[in-house]
């Protein structure tokens, strides 16, 4: 029977039922097409190499950062998917748009683990070397750039002052992440203060720089402007920044506290990643900062007692890993290594300036602190660049100015100077200056 009434289907339709039911299975009903099947694939394998790259940087004592720049600078940005069509794997305003969202998510991270009840002691001398430590150290460079440019001659005043303002914010905060990962094989032998106030600076010090430089942009598209306006436009990013965070941040904190099915181990993560997500895109719109907005609401959460800092920090380290690993692998991509060569010579010297202005600085601000000289020499060398000024550069190329293409290869040279110069040295320097205890694990006899 069931055989009849499929010939009689077959004869009122004048065709096969099989024919029918053929370009069904023939066509799926979803798929994917070549570009972002290969952009899939691209990013999943390079973030999968990033993370084992990492992993092994750990293990032979190498900066993670360094090795998964060098494998953005390795990769071919531009992909054949066929004999006719080239796919670039990232853009410049994709680069800009992950650089922002990464950094984000590390400024808040910074924010959730500053701890204020361990790291009271520090706060003044930490607090001085954020906020006008960085604006010494912009500031110098700032005049050493405008010499050397005005010594050459053949640019405009106005011209000049931008885009040195913008190199010394570009360059005037620190990454802790890289200092303490170039520091595990003296975990826990190292003075507990000098340790938070090297990771107390690099919280505090990204926000200060991020507005410096803005300041530095608004600056060249500020011709006809007023400065009233561009002053007024960058306290209202300022307030506005601190404001929304802490609002944000404390809500989010009442918000979990009353509903305890949001303050588990599983909804956690998510309720602050998404407070995250809605605080920055509305800063954003509303004309505040949204990085220290996130950074302010890191702050709330991270010091809030009623929620399991444990897992949040968990969490979001993972998060600001991901963050960090395709912040530096996006810079490797979108800059051409060739580039980083020609920036070479710069970049040295804009090195060595820096270390030459971060030591008058360090010195200047902690002249009456109990760190001894050996402590400060450290708190100097310790001032490796990471994240910021990548992301910063990055912004800077997308913005359109005419010396912004010049940024990023320049901030990639100075990151690479430091994390090989400084970042080798850093373990010899700590023994050097006897500020390393002794190891608890170690056989007295053997040491001895």
């Amino acid at each position: 029977m069931a055989g009849a009434g499929l010939d009689g289907v077959s004869a009122i339709t004048g065709r096969s039922l099989f024919v029918r039911l053929e370009p069904l299975h023939a066509t799926p009903a979803f798929h994917l097409d070549n570009g972002l099947s290969t952009y899939l694939v691209a990013f999943g394998g390079l973030l999968l190499v990033s993370v084992l790259l990492d992993d092994l940087a750990a293990r032979v004592r190498v900066p993670g950062i360094l090795m998964v720049l060098l494998l953005g600078l390795l990769i071919n940005n531009q992909v054949d998917v066929s004999s006719t069509r080239e796919l670039t794997l990232l853009s410049l305003d994709h680069a800009q748009q992950i650089t922002q969202s990464s950094l984000v998510l590390v400024l808040f991270f910074g924010g959730l683990t500053t701890n204020w009840s361990e790291v009271r002691g520090v706060i003044r001398p930490a607090a001085r070397l954020a906020t006008i430590g960085v604006l010494i150290t912009a500031a110098l460079i700032t005049a050493v750039g405008i010499g050397f440019d005005l010594a050459r001659g053949g640019a405009a005043l106005t011209q000049i002052v931008p885009r040195n303002l913008f190199i010394g914010a570009m360059v005037a905060s620190t990454d802790a992440s890289a200092v303490l990962a170039l520091l595990r094989p003296l975990q826990g032998r190292l003075p507990q203060p000098l340790m938070d106030l090297i990771e107390c600076e690099s919280g505090f010090n990204d926000p200060m720089a991020v507005v410096l430089a803005g300041l530095a942009l608004a600056l060249v598209g500020g011709e006809g402007v007023g400065a009233g306006v561009l002053v007024t436009d960058l306290v209202r990013q300022f307030l506005l920044g601190i404001l929304i965070g802490f609002l944000g941040g404390s809500l989010t904190v009442q918000l979990l506290g009353t509903r305890m099915g949001l303050n588990q181990a599983s909804m956690l993560p998510v309720v602050s990643l998404a407070l995250l997500m809605v605080l920055s895109g509305g800063t954003s719109l509303l004309g505040g900062s949204p990085l220290l907005a996130a950074y302010v609401a890191g702050l709330v959460l991270g010091n809030s007692d009623s929620l399991d800092q444990a897992v949040l920090e968990k969490a979001h380290s993972s998060y600001a890993k991901m963050a960090e690993l395709l912040l530096f692998l996006c810079m490797g991509l979108v800059v051409a290594p060739q580039d980083v060569v020609y920036a070479a010579g710069m970049a040295l010297l804009l090195f060595l300036v820096m270390q030459l202005v971060r030591l008058v600085m360090v010195h200047l601000l902690l002249w009456r602190t109990p760190f001894s000289p050996g402590e400060r020499i450290f708190v100097c060398w310790a001032g490796l660049r990471g994240a910021v000024p990548i992301a910063l550069a990055i912004n800077a190329w997308s913005s359109g100015v005419s010396w912004g293409v010049l940024m990023p290869p320049l901030a990639l040279a100075v990151v690479l100077y430091g994390l090989f110069i400084q970042g080798f040295a850093l373990v010899p320097l700590a023994r050097r200056m006897n500020l390393t205890l002794p190891d608890p694990g170690a056989d007295p006899s053997s040491a001895a």
